[in-house]
């Protein structure tokens, strides 16, 4: 039997009733987010902001830290005990923000809510559940299909996100409007584009480490106003501040520029099989798509638009990964071979291709000057510049040719690449399908043995290289600007912003 236990923390005569009892946080902070999220319902979201505001929203069954270590959040402990059944402690005296108690009731409610709700995004992530079972108040038994390696990973994002079953219940398919958990604050209003507001729940259970009132997450999408709100003191903390601005914002001696690694990727999403657009010359011919790639200049790219600080690469998996397969590397620019391509698919050029990218002016960017390389190569790249949100829809609909667009990433690769690249997995949204990639995914899924895992992982990455469903263009770093009055920020690769700890001198 494989065992692994956490031990709780136990802090005597803390509780959040002493909490209550000391004077209460009165403090507001504010954070910029670098667009708008979809809808807050942790099942079937999908944006990089909305797990940001899910951060100080819905605590997760188990969290990663600094190492990227699986740590309790509302579950204490877990254990296995056997390859396909997993057992959840779960942390006692837990309440959601409407009172109610967040129980194995609630756990199994929310784990069969990701499976079975319609458009769950959360599906194919816990695909090997079979069923959860309440063995008693603070126990769940996980029923696995098949064994699952990366299983107890996926509950340390969304999937792992328990809500209120009374008011999923009462609210339905309205839940997001005004969703209901179990994190360190209650949500109070939205106004789309703008802001999303949370207050601080006094009966969460780690209350002793919440230092603010009031969490207000405003949306400035463009990089110079979003530095200058930071340089301002109109917000605190401002994510993915751009890196042509790094250098120019470390000179003020009131911010604080955090740079570290991501475990997430930049790429360019290309309808291979979604409806009429996957007929057009790229997503119809592997050879438009291979000569699309060699047009491109990755280093180069990165250099115009990143100042050098992200990572070329042609795979989903970061190069700070075990599982990082070496041997596929992005491919040198070679114009000529491109345009030989072009000849051998039999296209009439220019190749017209319609690449949407958010309206980011950063994401603007990497489009124009995809369009400027490519065109030396024969290609035709009109660039449209699209609200986030609208983009993922168009996305889902098989509305679009290619996307540029980013993943915030996973610390176990199979959050880089089995919802993405599976056939009909809940974010292939461009309808790739290659039996042999399914295979491998799945054996991957099937073994915890570093080595074989990796061996399958590398399979998968240089056969998707091959087809160029996704065309990868770097891993990212995750830029964070932050007041030097605020205290406590904790960069992990996630890129998440957590509250807990967070201070502000005053």
């Amino acid at each position: 039997m494989r065992r692994l236990l956490f031990a709780a923390t136990v802090l005597a005569g803390i509780t959040p009733a002493a909490v209550r009892a000391q004077d209460a946080p009165t403090q507001t902070l504010r954070i910029a987010l670098a667009e708008d999220g979809d809808i807050l319902d942790p099942t079937i979201a999908r944006t990089f902001v909305g797990r940001i505001v899910f951060a100080g929203l819905c605590d997760k069954l188990f969290d990663i830290n600094e190492k990227l270590e699986i740590v309790p959040q509302l579950a204490a402990s877990y254990e296995w005990a056997d390859p396909k059944t997993l057992i959840l402690h779960l942390r006692p005296g837990v309440k959601f923000h409407d009172g109610t108690d967040m129980d194995a009731t609630a756990v199994k409610y929310s784990l069969d809510r990701h499976v079975n709700l319609p458009g769950s995004t959360r599906k194919a992530e816990l695909g090997a559940m079979d069923q959860a079972v309440m063995v008693d108040p603070l126990t769940v038994k996980v029923l696995l299909k098949t064994p699952s390696s990366p299983f107890v990973a996926q509950l340390t994002d969304r999937a792992g996100m328990i809500v209120s079953p009374k008011a999923a219940e009462a609210a339905g398919k309205d839940f997001g409007l005004h969703p209901v958990c179990a994190g360190p604050f209650k949500f109070t209003e939205r106004v789309a584009q703008d802001h999303i507001t949370l207050d601080r729940f006094p009966d969460y259970w780690d209350a002793k480490n919440i230092h603010f009132a009031r969490v207000i997450y405003r949306v400035i999408v463009d990089n110079s106003a979003k530095l200058a709100n930071l340089q301002a003191g109109a917000v605190e903390i401002a994510e993915r501040l751009a890196a042509t601005d790094v250098g120019d914002a470390r000179k003020d001696p009131k911010l604080n520029i955090m740079v570290f690694p991501s475990l997430g990727y930049q790429s360019l999403n290309i309808n291979v099989g979604n409806g009429p657009k996957s007929k057009l010359p790229l997503g119809a011919s592997a050879l438009v798509r291979k000569a699309f790639e060699l047009s491109i200049d990755r280093t180069a790219l990165m250099q115009v638009v990143t100042n050098g600080l992200f990572t070329p690469t042609a795979q989903g998996i970061p190069p700070t990964s075990p599982y990082y397969a070496g041997e596929v590397k992005p491919p040198e620019r070679d114009i000529a071979k491109a345009k030989a391509l072009l000849a051998q698919a039999g296209v009439k050029t220019p190749v017209t291709i319609n690449l949407t990218v958010s309206t980011s002016p950063d994401q603007r960017q990497v489009g124009e000057v995809i369009q400027s390389m490519a065109s030396e190569a024969g290609f035709d790249v009109k660039v449209q510049a699209t609200e986030f949100a609208s983009m993922l829809s168009a996305e889902g609909t098989g509305d679009f040719e290619a996307s540029g667009i980013g993943w915030s990433g996973r610390a176990d690769p199979d959050g880089n690449l089995y919802s993405f690249l599976y056939t009909n997995g809940p974010l292939n949204d461009w309808k790739y399908s290659n039996k042999d990639v399914d295979t491998w995914l799945d054996a991957a899924r099937a073994t915890t043995d570093v080595p074989q895992r990796k061996a399958l992982y590398a399979k998968v990455v240089a056969q998707v290289e091959q087809d160029l469903p996704i065309l990868y263009l770097d891993s990212n770093a995750w830029i964070t600007g932050a007041s030097k009055k605020l205290t406590g920020f904790r960069p992990i690769a996630d890129g998440m912003v957590r509250l807990q700890g967070l201070e502000l001198s005053k």
